[in-house]
């Protein structure tokens, strides 16, 4: 039997990490880092930094492994995610694989793996997913990182919220909190709703920006536009709501 760790490590700061997160990385023999291509390369290297710096079993090996690309030029882009979600899993597999039997293995998953992450999903697809114990250790989501880079509560007295993505933003009736949103969908949300918004949330190239949608939408759009352009990536989230 293997022990498969998913360990949270938060949105890009390296003292995200809990106490707990730190304590598995270290009891496993494999950690694994994704290699999403020289555009995401800051990613890999995130991981990285946060290994050398918490991780002093020497018996620790990290395997680099060059992660499946979903086309988004594809028109079948959004019926495409089995088949995506497929070949990741037989890349997990041959990486679970490599685990010594009776050892653990571990995946550093960005923010928390439990909140808009696929990776518990892709191991349900492996067919030896019953030889495996799975344990996940939570993380920092990007939704505590904006509110806190913006000193707000998520919630308002007595208050639900919604979270969604950017594709399916609808109207917006009560606090919506929109992850996942390539298509700036908030351009064609009430412009007197209220929206803060932040990308690399937690780390040194943190950006936010907060007001009348409609006085900073376009602020918003050429700031992610040349953020992108400078990074080669960029993971935002926003929260709207009502003004009172």
């Amino acid at each position: 039997m293997r022990t498969l760790l998913l360990v949270g490590i938060g949105t890009g700061n390296p003292e995200h990490l809990t106490v707990e997160a730190i304590n598995a990385l270290n009891q496993a023999d494999r950690l694994f880092i994704p290699d999403k291509g020289a555009g995401k390369a800051d990613l890999a290297d995130l991981r990285r930094e946060i290994i050398a710096r918490y991780v002093t079993n020497p018996s620790v090996r990290q395997v680099t492994y060059a992660m499946p690309v979903r086309d988004a030029a594809n028109p079948d882009y959004a019926a495409g995610v089995d088949a995506w979600h497929d070949a990741i899993a037989e890349r997990f597999g041959a990486l679970i694989a490599d685990i010594p039997e009776g050892g653990t293995g571990a995946f550093l998953v960005w923010g928390d793996p439990g909140l808009y992450d696929s990776t518990l999903r892709i191991l349900e697809r492996l067919p030896q997913r019953e030889e495996l114990t799975v344990r996940v250790v939570p993380g920092i989501t990007a939704i505590q990182a904006l509110t806190a880079a913006h000193a707000i509560p998520l919630n308002r007295i007595g208050e639900p919220v919604h979270v969604t993505t950017g594709r399916r933003l609808g109207p917006v009736t009560e606090d919506t909190v929109v992850m996942l949103d390539g298509r700036t969908a908030f351009t064609d949300a009430d412009p007197d709703l209220h929206i803060f918004w932040g990308a690399y949330l937690g780390t040194p190239d943190q950006i936010t920006i907060a007001g009348r949608l409609g006085d900073v939408a376009q602020q918003i759009i050429e700031t992610r536009k040349a953020a992108r352009e400078q990074h080669g990536w960029i993971m935002d989230t926003y929260l709207l709501r009502k003004r009172d």
